[in-house]
């Protein structure tokens, strides 16, 4: 969820409790410049959710080669 710092201010309490279940974007003059997101949420789950994007037979600088030769 993306909010704006003037109602993130007016409404603390409430996207305090909404970043427990979700991130929520604070914007200035419609930029980013703040994350608030729940500090306990389970990183291992997006962690392993990554494992095997990377095929078993080639290596990480392999793999990085690839992915800089398409930009």
């Amino acid at each position: 969820m993306s909010v704006t710092a003037t109602e993130f201010k007016l409404n603390l309490g409430k996207y305090l409790k909404l970043a427990e279940k979700e991130d929520v974007y604070i914007t200035k003059n419609g930029k980013v410049v703040a994350k608030l997101t729940n500090p306990n949420a389970d990183r291992v789950e997006t962690a392993k959710s990554l494992l095997g994007l990377i095929p078993a037979d080639i290596t990480p600088e392999e793999a990085r080669e690839e992915r800089l030769d398409r930009i």
